[in-house]
């Protein structure tokens, strides 16, 4: 499965917790971890991460590693992509639910844009961002979203050299 798309608010409330959604980050950026492996790497306690694990696989998100050693649990990621319809906002626990994965995502883009300053732009120039403004009817957004989406969708079998972070916001422009 490449995209899981989160279908009720049950399962976006599963997900949205901040140690959830970095451990789930980290098993698809890394692949298949042990929960002290992620727990190392994400400066938390394994006995923390056993249980966020477990959460994520009840709900989906991840699973045991077919490739793994008996003598400890391996855990990977079961889609490269987590999709969040707008329609999950529809009710209060949705919305609660939805600020946190926000709140987290936030907290990403902003290390991520914090390590653009690092990349030297004449050995990367491809690397950087742009935002556009643009005047769109619904069908237009469905439209371009889906098209965005499918671009997306054609790289996600590369093994390139750069592992790199692609934000797709369609955001409300400012009134």
């Amino acid at each position: 499965m490449r995209t899981r798309v989160v279908d009720g608010v049950d399962t976006l409330k599963a997900l949205a917790h901040p140690l959830r959604i970095t451990a789930l980050a980290e098993l698809r950026r890394t692949g298949p971890s042990t929960a002290s492996e992620l727990a190392r790497a994400l400066g938390e306690s394994s006995g923390s991460l056993s249980y966020h694990l477990r959460q994520l696989e009840r709900y989906g998100f991840v699973t045991d590693d077919v490739a793994r050693d008996a003598r400890e649990r391996r855990w990977r990621a079961t889609a490269q992509l987590t999709e969040l319809p707008a329609s999950l906002s529809n009710t209060a626990e949705g919305r609660a639910a939805m600020a946190v994965v926000r709140g987290v995502q936030q907290e990403h883009l902003a290390h991520q844009l914090a390590a653009l300053d690092t990349v030297k732009s004449d050995e990367h120039p491809d690397l950087g961002h742009s935002d556009y403004l643009l005047r769109l009817d619904d069908d237009q957004l469905t439209e371009l979203v889906g098209r965005l989406s499918e671009v997306v969708h054609e790289y996600l079998d590369h093994r390139g050299e750069r592992l790199v972070a692609l934000h797709v916001l369609a955001l409300p422009g400012a009134p």
